[in-house]
């Protein structure tokens, strides 16, 4: 099976999947099912991993350029782009069988729906657009799009990500969400023993933390480590040269 149905509590209408690394066509370091045009795979490979998982969807994803920022893909700006390169790190829809979808290895995949499944969303948060403010950015243009509903009506999945105990970080990345928050939360980084100034960085619970001061109360996943899963997932901190794998979401008809 080429994706993976999600164990989320969403509406109905919304459906949502991730691949894994297996059941492709690329060749190592890439095996096998690599879906990133830009990480220097045999670009016929990459091509018929896409057409693989398309296989899974009711249309082509919408593929993102990822910079690590805080922009959001929207109707208005696709239509606006048409044809162009989306560079953004995060997408929005109510259209149905739009597929909306984010690519990592690493960073922190994010799916976002309302409870009535009339809006949908996808980011890509590493830890630079995590800070930033990629996930308040993500939610203010969904909630654009049902705007009777509010942050507490939307339900997130927070995907395979590197896990709290494979994160490590150094104190300029502490200190950075430090800055932004205004406050260090308990049990985001944890000092390393023996290591002064590195800790172990928890992606998972600092998005739980942006989402919470937004308002939003119904957040599932973040049980699955890509760096310690090597069988299932790719890892850029683990493996350096490598694939992505990628997460999916979408409004039924």
């Amino acid at each position: 099976m080429a994706l993976t149905t999600l164990n989320w509590i969403a509406p109905d209408a919304v459906q949502a999947r991730y691949s894994t690394r297996l059941g492709g066509v690329s060749n190592p370091p890439y095996a096998s099912l690599n879906l990133g045009d830009h990480v220097g795979d045999d670009g016929q490979s990459v091509l018929r991993n896409r057409q693989i998982v398309r296989e899974w969807l009711p249309a082509n994803p919408i593929w993102l350029r990822q910079v690590h920022g805080t922009r959001v893909s929207t109707p208005a700006s696709r239509i606006e782009f048409a044809g162009a390169e989306i560079e953004a790190d995060a997408a929005v829809s109510n259209a149905p069988n739009e597929v909306l979808a984010v690519m990592t290895a690493d960073c922190l995949p994010v799916l976002f729906t309302t409870k009535q499944g009339n809006a949908i969303g996808v980011a890509h948060a590493g830890w630079r657009g995590l800070c930033a403010g990629v996930l308040e950015c993500t939610i203010a243009e969904l909630l654009k799009l049902a705007p009777e509903q509010g942050p507490e009506d939307v339900l997130v999945w927070l995907g395979p990500a590197i896990g709290p105990d494979s994160f490590e970080v150094g104190e300029d990345v502490r200190s950075a969400f430090m800055q932004a928050q205004g406050m260090e939360f308990p049990d985001t980084f944890i000092p390393i023993v023996g290591r002064p100034g590195k800790y172990w960085a928890n992606l998972y619970l600092l998005a739980r933390h942006r989402l919470a001061a937004l308002g939003v109360v119904c957040i599932d996943g973040g049980v699955e480590c890509t760096y310690r899963d090597k069988d299932r997932f790719f890892s850029y901190r683990r493996d350096g040269e490598t694939g992505r794998f990628a997460s999916f979401i979408w409004i039924s008809p």
